[in-house]
C-alpha cells in the first residue's frame, strides 16, 4: 500500500547511496576509474558505476513510458571512462528520484532461442527499490576494486545492504 510521504521515503534512501557513489568517484583518479580490474573478471570501476546508472536512467524512461526494459537500456560509454561525466549523470538521478508510484510493465528476456520477450507487471516504487538493492551489490564490488588500484578508505557502510547493517548492529547489542 502506498501512503503519503513514501515516494521520499524510498528516495531518500536511494539519493543517499548515490550521493555515497558520487563521493567515491571524486577521490578516486581517471586511470584508477577506467582501470582494468583482474579480481573484478577485468572489469573497470567505471563499468560497474555505469551499469548503475543506466540501471536508474532506463526507470526515469520507463516512468515516462510506461514500460521498463533494462536490457534495453541506453549504454552510454561516457559515464564508465569520464568520472566527471558520471558525478553529473548520478546528479541527474538523483533529482529524478522522488515521484508517486505508478504501475509499470517490466519487458524480460530470459530465452535464449528467439523467443519473444514476456513482461510483468511491476511499479515505480517497486522497481526503486530494486535499483536500490542492486546498487548495494555493485557497490560491494565496487568496494573489491577500490581496495585493488587505491589506499581511498571507504565508509564502512559503503556496499553494505541495511538489513546486513541492522543484523550487525543487533549483533553487538
Amino acid at each position: 500500500m502506498i501512503t503519503p510521504g513514501s515516494a521520499t521515503q524510498l528516495a531518500a534512501p536511494v539519493a543517499g547511496l548515490l550521493t555515497q557513489l558520487q563521493r567515491m568517484l571524486e577521490h578516486l583518479t581517471e586511470e584508477q576509474y577506467c582501470r582494468r580490474i583482474k579480481v573484478l573478471s577485468h572489469a573497470t570501476l567505471g563499468q560497474h558505476t555505469r551499469h548503475i546508472i543506466e540501471c536508474f536512467l532506463e526507470l526515469d524512461a520507463g516512468y515516462a513510458s510506461g514500460e521498463v526494459n533494462y536490457d534495453q537500456r541506453k549504454r552510454d560509454h561516457r559515464i564508465e571512462t569520464s568520472r566527471s561525466f558520471a558525478i553529473n549523470r548520478l546528479g541527474v538521478v538523483i533529482a529524478q528520484l522522488e515521484k508517486a508510484d505508478k504501475p509499470l510493465r517490466l519487458v524480460i528476456d530470459y530465452s535464449h532461442d528467439g523467443e519473444a520477450p514476456g513482461a510483468v507487471t511491476t511499479s515505480y516504487h517497486r522497481e526503486l527499490v530494486h535499483n536500490l538493492e542492486h546498487a548495494v551489490h555493485h557497490m560491494a564490488l565496487l568496494r573489491i576494486g577500490v581496495n585493488a588500484v587505491s589506499a581511498l578508505v571507504l565508509p564502512p557502510d559503503f556496499g553494505v545492504a541495511m538489513s546486513t547493517l541492522k543484523y550487525r548492529n543487533a549483533c553487538v547489542q
